[in-house]
């Protein structure tokens, strides 16, 4: 949803219009993959971070339009609310040194961008959900000042036509309500991109799906929310609750969320985009001039803008994007399962592993989705949401055809996924060395049982029993956050605690 929205009031015939224009858009889609159209195969990977603003009290600040005027570069932009900000890393070719290159690149914008935070007495904090954040932070006043999060709250608000409710059952409960989609802001993710072939993107998808738990088992980092402590990686429910335009009637009714895991295997990319048109009502029924079909009749090629327009407003983990560049239109699987953060080296280290084990998982002659009901999946992502590294998970068993055993996460990961993340950056051509030190980091992970979620967690309950409250506790672990963060080593290595106070002289 990077384009350019104008705020504005929609009636009943730019609803009309705007559903006859995706229709359009999707015949136009078909065509393009009847005709193979599409970018011929590059291995490109693309990487966003979304990022929190927070003050050396480790409260948040509201001051993105003032960073991002001193950072001055197209590589940052807003995100939803005024205390985020979001990189964008340039597409790299999946190859050789690409994940060195990739940290080394992180770290200078990163970098960067902190120095001119500081400017205005803020800083950046790459992690899942900032702890300190509380309720009255998260209200429309506090939106990025841009048309398109104005409109689209406008439009979810009426969609829903009541408060929205948030509660959220973990090692805690949170019960709450909001007047705005303002609470989805809290949620700051890290998107993986990966080009991708009419032809393979069904098997990429699907193979994400699979193992988009595993994913969140190594990497969670999200377990707190208003000062409770809730899920290990407490940003799904969060999204789903706070963006969900469906009243307790359509709920009941089966209705689909508009942040969705999804409820089946695909066979092609053109199954995901058929679905948000029939399930998901315009939010935004914004139409150009284009007519898709006049402009393939023409040799030319189609923006399908409304259906672009269309699917951003579907949160799939999981999204299918079209996209077009130098005038040849492509797919790109685009992963959005995993928090931001704790440091540039974790990031690197779970974009080392999804593409790998991805890629291996894609070309198994007996692909783990045809042994695995998706009602597993589903299942599973939300048990890697409940309890981060200690979930278990639901596998097909080596084999035995149809059959599914529980696991501990960090076995799957350890004993079958990261030996296929290794054959899959190999087939992809990825330096021995990149790979090893990368996989390590989710390696070492699993074996101390590990991540930015666990070391939150137990850094919070070691602050409390020092004697501080739970705001003090919850401020002064983002502080150490912060300062871990920045000296880079990965979360595995984090002494849990709070650093001991100076004696005084």
């Amino acid at each position: 949803m990077g384009e350019k929205v104008v705020a504005g009031r929609f009636d009943l015939s730019d609803r009309q219009h705007y559903r006859d224009k995706l229709r359009q858009c999707l015949t136009g889609l078909e065509r393009l993959l009847e005709e193979r159209r599409f970018d011929r195969p590059r291995n490109l990977l693309g990487l966003e971070i979304e990022l929190n603003l927070a003050g050396a009290d480790g409260m948040p600040r509201m001051l993105n339009g003032q960073v991002l005027e001193r950072i001055a570069s197209r590589d940052f932009q807003t995100e939803l609310a005024m205390f985020n900000l979001e990189v964008n890393i340039a597409p790299h070719r999946l190859e050789g040194r690409v994940f060195d290159q990739l940290g080394e690149e992180l770290r200078t914008s990163l970098a960067y961008a902190d120095r001119k935070a500081g400017e205005v007495d803020a800083g950046i904090v790459m992690i899942g959900i900032l702890p300190t954040l509380d309720r009255d932070d998260l209200v429309s006043s506090n939106l990025s000042e841009v048309d398109r999060y104005a409109l689209l709250n406008e439009q979810i608000v009426a969609a829903r036509g009541e408060d929205f409710t948030l509660d959220i059952d973990g090692v805690e409960r949170l019960t709450c309500t909001s007047k705005s989609i303002a609470p989805e802001a809290a949620c700051t993710s890290v998107q993986l991109h990966l080009q991708v072939t009419p032809g393979r993107f069904a098997d990429v998808w699907n193979a994400a799906q699979a193992v988009a738990a595993a994913q969140i088992a190594v990497g969670a980092n999200s377990p707190f929310l208003f000062g409770r402590e809730l899920w290990r990686e407490s940003r799904p429910p969060l999204f789903q609750q706070s963006t969900d335009t469906r009243p307790p009637e359509l709920q009941a009714q089966g209705v689909r969320p508009r942040t969705w895991f999804g409820e089946r295997w695909i066979t092609s990319a053109y199954d995901l985009f058929e679905e948000n048109l029939r399930y998901f009502p315009a939010l935004l029924p914004i139409c150009d001039d284009e007519n898709p079909l006049e402009v393939l009749d023409a040799g030319g090629t189609p923006t399908l803008a409304e259906l672009v327009l269309h699917n951003g407003t579907v949160y799939r983990w999981n999204r299918p994007v079209y996209d077009i560049a130098d005038g040849v239109p492509h797919l790109r699987v685009e992963n959005r399962v995993l928090p931001a953060g704790p440091t540039v080296t974790d990031v690197i280290a779970n974009a080392a592993f999804y593409y790998g084990v991805v890629r291996a998982l894609a070309e198994e002659s007996r692909p783990v989705w045809t042994r695995m009901p998706f009602e597993a999946a589903a299942a599973n992502f939300d048990a890697a949401c409940k309890d981060g590294i200690d979930a278990r998970l639901l596998w097909p068993r080596r084999g035995r055809h149809g059959a599914m055993a529980e696991v501990d996460a960090v076995s799957l990961v350890r004993d079958e996924l990261l030996p296929l993340a290794e054959v899959g950056l190999d087939a992809w051509g990825v330096e021995p060395a990149d790979r090893d030190f990368y996989l390590g980091v989710i390696e070492e992970r699993c074996r101390r049982r590990t991540n930015g979620a666990s070391w939150q967690a137990a850094t919070f309950h070691r602050a409390l029993e020092s004697g501080l409250g739970r705001d003090a506790a919850l401020a002064a672990t983002t502080r150490r956050y912060r300062e871990l963060m920045l000296r880079g080593e990965p979360v595995h290595t984090w002494p849990v605690g709070l650093p001991e106070p100076v004696p005084a002289v």
